[in-house]
């Protein structure tokens, strides 16, 4: 992409029931915008990405490793990459993750 474009415009891919995410793919990274629909749940997985994750609106409710976080509007959190992990959205939610390196699997 080497002009703006509205997110808006972007198709939303539906990766997981409740998940719809629009992606943007760099050389180097990916970013991922979701939008959640309370009760909605990802599978504890684990990838070679470093994910880095934004709570935009919403309570989330992330485990990483084994340990649970209640993560609400305004958190961030890292995630190394090889590390499991998931969540549960407790409201909708709108959560931006960056992806480093990038997610061919979301392209």
């Amino acid at each position: 992409m080497t002009k703006p474009e509205a997110l808006s415009n972007m198709p939303a891919k539906n990766t997981i029931p409740g998940f719809y995410g629009r992606f943007v793919h760099g050389e180097q990274s990916t970013l991922a915008f979701w939008e959640i629909t309370a009760g909605s749940v990802s599978p504890q997985h684990q990838h070679p990405h470093e994910q880095i994750t934004y709570i935009a609106e919403g309570i989330f409710e992330m485990e990483m490793n084994g340990t649970k976080y209640m993560m609400q509007q305004h958190d961030v959190l890292v995630i190394p990459p090889n590390v499991p992990h998931g969540g549960r959205a407790v409201e909708d939610c709108k959560i931006i993750d960056s992806f480093s390196p990038p997610r061919d699997d979301y392209r």
